[in-house]
């Protein structure tokens, strides 16, 4: 499958400008909506948490507009619905991202909010409490959530116990009741600042007034004591099988997560490896896991396979539910499905099948302001270059049948993997 290029997103209509104080400004111009899309992060996620305040920064990123030193609640929310515009944050492993949306009249209005939220955050203490009750509760539900405790046992297998990779994002229950206001101000006075930030904004703006709006909101932002991003601990190659069953007695649904830790988005393979991953999990209703597990025979409610790959290497994982009786033969029959892509190269009408979705849903993905600010924001954290976009089709094209089985050779292994299991217990045979 071809696409003009030149009709892409790229250097010609993308422009970039860093401000003096390292912050990066990517606007692109959108004329034909009257609405603006803004988006973005900087280096203030779960990595730079210490060992006893897990999920202070999620905590943190989820106060940050609820109540400012020069706004309170109801002002934030009353201009954001007053002017039907949208505005978040939260805290991701690496950063904390922002996104919001508005008409173009309203973007000044939006991009203070932003700056007030992200650099005078309050903490009101009666909000701080209400938020803890919100993260309580939602903790608690999530603890009765099959598919929750498997993802969440997944990651304490496959990643040592001390790599940030293996912790929630969100912490504990202990720890959500124990962090304070305090521990709050001292994470935000320590780590929010203009380091690894970026703004990415899109629609009906001009650039040249747009980065002049951003420079007189966050040009003066210093922080001498923020942290760059850590280098992430080694992760030992697996050498044997992984495996823990959570009981969950009360359940009629198994799920099922098996997987192991694999690339980065910087590796040089990620595109073969996403390209085995849509064979292996994703094409045609969930590829061949799907058709295999869940048509052929009859095992699974859902088969599928995922690739996570962030700034550290993220896991390749399957993720089935299952009833429990079936969780034996599901496992095998996904490790058969590894062993088949680690073994026999795929078939030519796979390659090309997978490669004409992956061509074809970019337009689809860039037809809208939020897509290309969520592509722009790729190119940017990743360093993969203002061109990207343009160049995407031919390296697509360019991954052959062997290209896609070394890389599934590199990261998978039927016989080496981590496996969680929560849900009822399985009967025995």
């Amino acid at each position: 499958m071809e696409i003009r290029t030149e009709t892409l997103p790229g250097p010609q209509d993308i422009a970039r400008h860093e401000l003096a104080n390292g912050i990066v400004v990517l606007v692109r111009e959108n004329l034909h909506v009257r609405s603006v899309v803004i988006t973005g992060a900087l280096d203030a996620g779960s990595i730079f948490e210490t060992p006893d305040t897990q999920g202070v920064a999620s905590f943190t990123a989820s106060m940050l507009l609820r109540g400012t030193h020069t706004r309170n609640f109801d002002t934030i929310h009353e201009m954001l619905e007053g002017s039907g515009a949208k505005l978040a944050m939260s805290s991701g492993r690496h950063t904390v991202g922002f996104s919001g949306k508005s008409l173009r009249e309203d973007l000044p209005m939006l991009l203070d909010l932003l700056a007030d939220g992200l650099r005078n955050p309050a903490f009101p203490a009666d909000y701080v409490e209400k938020l803890r009750g919100q993260l309580v509760t939602n903790y608690k539900f999530r603890e009765e959530d099959t598919r929750y405790i498997a993802g969440r046992t997944f990651r304490e297998l496959a990643y040592p116990a001390a790599h940030p990779y293996s912790q929630p994002i969100d912490g504990t229950l202990a720890s959500i009741e124990t962090i304070t206001r305090d521990h709050m101000i001292e994470f935000h006075r320590r780590q929010y600042g203009p380091g690894g930030m970026f703004i990415v904004v899109v629609g009906a703006v001009d650039t040249a007034a747009t980065i002049q709006m951003i420079a007189e909101r966050f040009a003066d932002w210093r922080n001498p004591d923020q942290q760059p991003q850590p280098e992430l601990p080694e992760i030992p190659s697996m050498i044997e099988v992984r495996q823990q069953v959570v009981p969950m007695q009360d359940k009629s649904q198994s799920d099922v997560v098996l997987g192991v830790p694999s690339l980065s988005r910087y590796a040089d393979d990620w595109i073969a490896a996403n390209i085995a991953n849509s064979i292996l999990g994703v094409f045609g209703m969930y590829g061949r896991i799907g058709a295999e597990v869940r048509e052929k025979r009859g095992l699974a409610y859902y088969a599928y396979s995922r690739i996570e790959g962030g700034i550290g290497p993220g896991p390749w994982r399957v993720i089935a539910g299952v009833n429990p009786v079936n969780v034996p033969q599901t496992v095998a029959a996904i490790r058969d499905e590894i062993r088949r892509i680690i073994t026999e190269p795929v078939t030519a009408e796979e390659l090309a099948d997978n490669k004409a979705n992956f061509i074809g849903r970019l337009p689809l993905r860039l037809e809208s302001n939020e897509g290309v600010a969520g592509s722009i924001v790729a190119m940017e954290r990743y360093q993969l270059g203002l061109d990207y976009l343009q160049r995407y089709a031919a390296m697509v094209n360019a991954i052959t049948v062997e290209d896609v089985l070394a890389a599934a050779q590199r990261y998978l292994n039927p016989d080496v993997y981590a496996l969680a299991v929560a849900g009822p217990d399985i009967p025995a045979e």
